[in-house]
């Protein structure tokens, strides 16, 4: 079974351990490789707001991969020639950001799925094993070979949550706080009651189809708490920069110290 695959069935699985992912933003593609050896189920090449070309971002997979999790991408935008090349990297997971309607998730999932399910293209690559693959035994399971997962982030989205969620080829939702808590006008108030409200409509109703939902945040234990309990089945936690930053701050706290 497929990384992607096997962290959904945990994810669907309320007695087993927790999905955790960790969010990388840095180009070197040694970071991907050492979050997943530090523990990570997933790494989140995080493709929407980190620097990356698309070459650095294979790069990415093919060590998130050899350091033992599975490569999730977040791409720029749901846009199906965007989708498409990092499709053919052989990912474990694309996630789609600011869906913000059944219509635009729709359009998400019909770029991820090949004829007659979507319109996907046909170009892969390294999801081909670069043609050492059989055609036939790619075909056979090129649609289940990866997550496709879209994010939660507008209370649009929320709005139109229960079309969404039944949605054919729809595997797992993460909602994003931040963005969300910024479209009802809160922005950097991701634990505002009515943020967290609009974030447990939407995991009750991804629970009433079974459908994983995830939450994406920092390294903060009030939030990683707060969104437990709201009931998320994974967590995507934590980044280098963030790492980087409360490493530091800590160490030259500690050396000023009187």
């Amino acid at each position: 079974m497929n990384k992607g695959r096997a962290l959904l069935d945990r994810m669907k699985d309320p007695s087993a351990a927790m999905v955790v992912g960790g969010h990388v933003f840095l180009t070197d593609p040694s970071i991907s490789e050492a979050m997943a050896g530090y523990g990570y189920d997933f790494i989140w090449i995080d493709g929407e707001h980190g620097p990356f070309d698309k070459n650095t971002l294979l790069s990415h997979v093919v060590f998130a991969n050899e350091g033992g999790a599975a490569a999730f991408v977040r791409v720029p935008k749901n846009d199906p020639d965007v989708i498409k090349p990092i499709l053919e990297m052989g990912i474990d997971g694309i996630i789609i950001p600011q869906v913000k309607s059944a219509e635009e998730a729709k359009a998400a999932l019909s770029a991820c799925l090949y004829p007659p399910r979507g319109i996907r293209g046909f170009g892969p690559r390294r999801a081909i094993k670069y043609n050492a693959m059989s055609m036939g035994d790619y075909l056979s399971d090129a649609d289940d070979s990866f997550l496709r997962i879209l994010q939660i982030e507008h209370v649009d989205a929320v709005r139109h949550i229960d079309e969404i969620v039944a949605l054919d080829g729809l595997d797992a939702l993460i909602i994003g706080p931040m963005d969300l808590s910024s479209s009802i006008g809160l922005l950097g108030k991701p634990l505002a009651p009515e943020v967290v409200e609009l974030g447990v409509k939407t995991i009750k109703a991804a629970k009433r189809h079974g459908i994983p939902c995830g939450v994406s945040i920092g390294p903060d234990a009030t939030l990683i708490n707060a969104w437990k309990k709201a009931g998320v089945d994974f967590i995507s936690c934590g980044d280098d920069v963030s790492f980087l930053q409360i490493g530091a701050a800590k160490t030259i706290a500690e050396i000023r110290k009187a």
